[in-house]
């Protein structure tokens, strides 16, 4: 007996043998696939007790989301281009301007869009990353998990200590009345000690806990060698990991920033994965190879414009890269299908050579490898019996997609985040013919707009929604270029 049968689905498996099936089904019981194979083998071995039928659809792994940030899904776009405003609009908000609904409804609203969009499991940063992690309270990544256990995908929350100095200002807001506390660095890793107590493997691991550290940037923000108590603090957060045994990432890494994260903060090794690591050197890439620390590539984000992250390099070092989306602003969305398609014409233009980075390995990147570099490639990450059953439905049957044939070159090339027609994670449908069965999707919405009127009214930020100066009618923006 299954619970749910999968029938008539063209299987992209991604498993050892990358098979490919056609007119292939899927028995799932529980949370796990139970057995795969032909469609009128396993119709004949089970009575199942519910059927969807995949005709003209891809079936294949859900996808996974290697790099993001929540809270950016309420900033989208805002300051028009201005990096500088963007960055500083996003610190005073979430420093300062920001509640636990605010929390709540953006993450409410970024689950949303990754479910939508086909991924079934996503890495967020609790915050900008390393300027500012909402790490002062832990009612902020509460309600966080909160609203991505309601809509029912899987998550990273990656939690840790802002960028020094120390103390940080923050901001409590109960209604209109605002509170000022400044929070020390043993807050912020108390903090995320707790989140990972309340939350980590909890909810059948749909919800884990990371940590991370700010990327220290010679030259940038400190000297070549880190002060001591930079040092200090890098144990503490590593310490805080070996200790429950969580993951460890950072953000924003750079020409230089690998080697003074392994030889100045012992901060590499298997468990650690890596974000944007754009113009690495050779050393530094020998370097992750030797530590197994794995790398995540953010094509679309704007750091890949300032630099390159040397992935055909990293590959061919035996280094596991896993994509991600950099979500989802100022920019830039949850879907990862966008962003494989990124990722083969940035690394080709580089080249000048259409044959690097093959559709096959994006999609690896965006699945199995992606998988393994979260330690969790014994569970998700491909169709095989024995794993937990995450997958989507992708409708073919458009002019885009047809005809239906070569679905490993169609999917990455031509596909899009409104093709995922069904989503399953953990064996619970929780979107079928593109309607979504876990949260209404209108309140999401309307929750989203009521948090960001409401946090704008706090910021006084409203001016960053203007449309800045060059808009219209020039090639490009001017240096310095102004909202009106």
């Amino acid at each position: 007996m299954a619970d749910i049968l999968i029938t008539n689905g063209m299987l992209i498996t991604m498993d050892s043998h990358r098979r490919v099936i056609e007119n292939g089904a899927i028995a799932i019981k529980g949370n796990r696939i139970v057995d795969l194979g032909g469609t009128r083998e396993l119709t004949m071995k089970y009575r199942e007790r519910q059927v969807i039928d995949a005709k003209r659809m891809v079936v294949m792994p859900g996808l996974i989301d290697g790099h993001a940030h929540a809270g950016h899904g309420l900033v989208k776009t805002m300051g028009g281009d201005r990096n500088d405003l963007w960055y500083q609009a996003c610190e005073k908000i979430y420093a300062s301007g920001s509640t636990e609904e605010f929390w709540y409804a953006e993450a409410l609203l970024s689950s949303l869009e990754r479910l939508k969009c086909g991924t079934t499991c996503g890495v967020s940063y609790l915050g900008g990353g390393d300027s500012i992690m909402r790490t002062d309270d832990p009612v902020y990544g509460d309600r966080h998990c909160e609203a991505v256990q309601r809509v029912g995908i899987r998550s990273f929350l990656a939690v840790g200590p802002c960028r020094p100095p120390f103390p940080r200002k923050y901001s409590r807001w109960r209604g209109q009345s605002r509170g000022d506390e400044m929070i020390s660095f043993e807050r912020q890793l108390a903090t995320s000690e707790t989140l990972i107590q309340r939350w980590h493997g909890k909810g059948d691991q749909e919800i884990n806990i990371c940590l991370m550290f700010p990327v220290y940037k010679p030259g940038t923000n400190g000297p070549d060698q880190p002060p001591e108590e930079v040092k200090a603090q890098a144990r503490a957060v590593r310490d805080l990991c070996r200790r429950y045994r969580v993951r460890f990432t950072q953000d924003a890494h750079m020409r230089g920033t690998i080697k003074v994260a392994h030889e100045r903060l012992d901060l590499l090794g298997p468990d650690a994965f890596m974000s944007h690591c754009v113009d690495l050197s050779d050393e530094e890439i020998e370097i992750c190879r030797r530590t197994e620390t794995k790398i995540v590539h953010n094509p679309s984000a704007r750091m890949s414009i300032s630099g390159r992250c040397p992935v055909p390099e990293l590959l061919d070092a035996g280094v596991t890269v896993m994509l991600g989306s950099d979500g989802s602003a100022p920019d830039r969305s949850y879907d990862m299908f966008r962003h494989m398609f990124q990722c083969m014409h940035y690394h080709r233009t580089y080249y000048h050579d259409s044959n690097y980075l093959p559709p096959g390995k994006v999609l690896e990147m965006a699945t199995i490898d992606a998988a393994r570099a979260l330690g969790m490639e014994k569970e998700i990450g491909s169709l095989e019996i024995g794993k937990r059953a995450d997958m989507i439905l992708l409708d073919m049957f458009k002019p885009h997609l047809y005809p239906f044939n070569m679905p490993v070159f169609r999917v990455p090339y031509f596909a899009n985040g409104a093709d995922v027609d069904t989503v399953i994670v953990d064996g619970n449908v929780l979107m079928e013919n593109r309607r979504v069965k876990t949260v209404a999707e209108d309140e999401v919405l309307e929750m989203a707009q009521r948090e960001t009127e409401a946090m704008l009214d706090r910021t006084g930020l409203r001016a960053l929604l203007e449309t800045p100066d060059r808009f219209w009618g020039h090639s490009r923006y001017s240096p310095g270029h102004s909202i009106t």
